[in-house]
This record gives structure tokens, sequence and C-alpha cells, in this order.
């Protein structure tokens, strides 16, 4: 079957030039509207509904655009000339506007990359193909084709076309449960005064939620029935009991730290020989970003089973204590006063005040300490308490005041 049965060289060169004007007008008319949009400033409702970059705007409107103004061009036409290349041209429209709608739906669930923009034309090629296969006659031989390569599974009959099928249909509901899960985290989850790790788990809790249901509305539809599930629930709560166990703790840990709000993301938390700043709280795992940029993958199970210092969690302010030991025939008032201000770094707080306290008489000279407060420790206190020992290196020299070394008393018993 032709596509063009019969057409004449009058009638196709007319619709291939209505074609064209109609692409050029779509194109104008979707880049006047953007235009018009951004220099009113009425767009700004829009983009919080739908934010849209120019390059999104033009490749989600054109096409339906066209699509219509290429509907109402073959209309009018259809009387006097034969307009096969119009309906082809819609029926190729429509797909097209639908591929855009469709992956700019992944562009905004995942990151863009090659490989998305890759699949994006491989996608349009093959739903062009199967238009062109409807519109010639030839696409109830291709599905029989597929369908006639099956197996039989129990009472379920298994073929190509139906596992295409099935698995097209899957993708749709996936993608449509994560889309809505994306944007109800974006409009209302991220806009609330909720704590982060609240938000987190709340978003967490919502995409699990819509993907179970995704997948629950699809499998009637590919045709397996859901009381199936029930076998596979008892052999995945078989696995959790065996093999998986640790796996579901950290699962269940995971969910447990963000709602109870003993670790929030920006804690500066210990985890034994580990320190650093929370920096996610991942289904499996909570990364711990150090002062020097390692990150440490620790299991959520470790987090609630063992113990954990939690610098940050009634408040941001941490004490640091610096050691220092001067000699014994120094003037401890004068030393305080050279200490204090080589304490006044800009990281350092204003209130509490620093400090300097005697903490001991020791064998070669008086212990002393220097006290003070930051609001900062994500930013670290390697190069702050370089800065003050540098200060206080600086200042003993200028004033005078002696670190001691070490001193031993040896008495004679008999000098002679």
């Amino acid at each position: 079957m032709s596509i063009l049965p019969s057409l004449s060289v009058y009638d196709l060169s007319i619709q291939v030039s209505v074609l064209f004007l109609v692409i050029l007008t779509s194109l104008w008319l979707t880049r006047l509207v953007k235009q018009r949009l951004d220099k009113k400033g009425a767009d700004q409702p829009f983009r919080n509904a739908l934010p849209l970059s120019r390059r999104d705007f033009l490749r989600l409107f054109t096409p339906p655009l066209a699509f219509i103004l290429t509907l109402a061009t073959h209309l009018l036409m259809a009387p006097w000339l034969d307009t096969t290349v119009l309906a082809l041209a819609q029926a190729l429209l429509l797909s097209l506007a639908v591929v855009q709608f469709v992956f700019y739906v992944l562009r905004r669930i995942l990151k863009p990359s090659t490989l998305l923009s890759s699949l994006e034309h491989i996608v349009a090629w093959l739903v062009w193909g199967m238009v062109a296969l409807h519109l010639t006659g030839h696409l109830p031989s291709l599905i029989a084709a597929l369908d006639s390569i099956d197996i039989t599974v129990g009472k379920n009959h298994i073929s190509l076309y139906t596992t295409l099928l099935g698995l097209l249909t899957l993708s749709l509901t996936v993608l449509v449960a994560l889309w809505g899960a994306r944007s109800i985290e974006t409009r209302f989850i991220e806009r609330t005064t909720l704590q982060t790790n609240l938000k987190v788990a709340l978003a967490k809790i919502l995409r699990t939620v819509l993907l179970v249901v995704a997948i629950l509305i699809a499998l009637p539809v590919i045709g397996i029935d859901i009381t199936v599930l029930s076998v596979f629930g008892g052999a995945l709560g078989v696995g959790l009991g065996l093999g998986l166990q640790k796996i579901a703790a950290n699962y269940v840990s995971g969910f447990t730290l963000l709602l109870d709000q003993s670790i929030r993301i920006g804690d500066m938390v210990t985890v034994g020989p580990n320190y650093g700043e929370i920096r996610q709280i991942a289904t499996r795992y909570t990364v711990l970003r150090a002062t020097d940029g390692s990150e440490s993958i620790i299991p959520n199970d470790t987090l609630i089973t063992s113990t954990v210092i939690n610098h940050t969690l009634a408040s941001r302010d941490n004490r640091i204590s610096l050691p220092i030991q001067v000699a014994y025939d120094t003037d401890l008032d004068h030393a305080r006063t050279v200490l204090l201000l080589a304490a006044k770094q800009d990281r350092v707080a204003a209130q509490p005040q620093p400090q300097v306290m005697i903490k001991g008489f020791g064998d070669n000279g008086i212990d002393l300490e220097l006290t003070f407060w930051i609001s900062d420790p994500e930013e670290g206190l390697g190069l702050l308490k370089s800065d003050i020992y540098w200060a206080i290196w600086a200042a003993f020299k200028r004033e005078g005041i002696q670190i001691p070394y070490p001193q031993r008393v040896v008495t004679l018993q008999n000098p002679g």
C-alpha cells in the first residue's frame, strides 16, 4: 500500500509548501509568545507552575501549534485537493509533541546528558516508524509477527509483543509516578518550613508510594494478576529474614534517622574515627564529608546501633581548646593578655569570650589552656588552630615569654 496513492505533482507541491509555511509560522508564533511573556513579566506565575527554559518552551509548544495549524489547513484544503501529505504530517507532529513532552519530563527527573539526548532521537524515530507503519497498513502484520514469538508459563501466554507492550506501559507509569513525586516535592515540600530531614523523608516516602501504585496499575494492564504478588511477598519475606536483613535494617534505619531528628543533614558528627559533616542521608547509607574533603560512606545501621557524637545537635557553637605551656618565671597575667589577643580571629566568636585557664603545674612549666568558641565547625579546625598558634608564637617571641624545654634537677650526694 503506498503512502501517497495517485497523488499528483501539483497536490504534492502545494501541500509541501503549505507544510513548510505552517512550520515556520509555528516557530515564529512560539518565539513571539515567549518574548511577550518575558517582556511583560506575565510569565512569572506560569514559570512557577511549569518552569521552562527558552529551548524547552520551543520544544514543547511548537509541535502542538504546528499540529493545530496543519489540521486547520487540512480541513480547509480537503474539498479541493488530495491532502494525504497533510494527514501524514498531522500524525508525525502529534507523535513529536508526545515525544518532546515525555523527554521534557525525563529531563526534569534525570540529569540532562548526551545519553538522554541520543535516546530522545532514537525514540522519536521509532515512534515515527510506528506511525508510518500504521498509515501504510503494515502495523497489524508486524504485531502479529511479534505475537507469534511466544512462550506459555502456567496459564499465562507471554509473547514478544506483550512483553514489549508491558515494558512500555510499566515505563510510562513509572515515569508519571516519578514526575508526580518530583512536582509535588518542588512545589510543596521544598517550600514548606519543615526541617531538611523531614523534607527528605517525605520526598522518599512519596516517591516510594507512587512507584508502588504505578506498578500495581501497570501489572493488570499487562495482563499479570496482582495476586501473584502474594507469592512474591512471601519469597521476599524469607529473603529478608535470611540474606537481606542487613539491607532491610539499613533501609529502615535511614527513615528512622530522617524522622527522629537525632542526626540532621548539615550536622557535624563523630562516628568512630570519622569526623565531618552529614551531607546526605540516602536509603542505605549516610555520606560523611570530612574537613579535608574526603567522604565516608557509613551504613545507616551503624549510626543507629553505635555511639554518635553530634557536635551541632542543640547548637552550632563549638568550644575549642588549645594547650600551651609557659616557663615558671612567666608573668601569667601578661601571658593571658597575649593569648587573648592572639585568639582575636575572624572565625572566633566574640560571645562567649575566649578564656585562659591554668590546667596544672607540669614538670617543666605551667600548663595553660586557651579556649574559644566558633559557630562554623563545618569549615574545619586545622587552619584556624594554625593561625592562632602562629599568632601566639610571634607574640611570645616579641614579649619574651618562654616555652620551656624539658628540665631535670640533679642532686650530688658527694660533691668532693
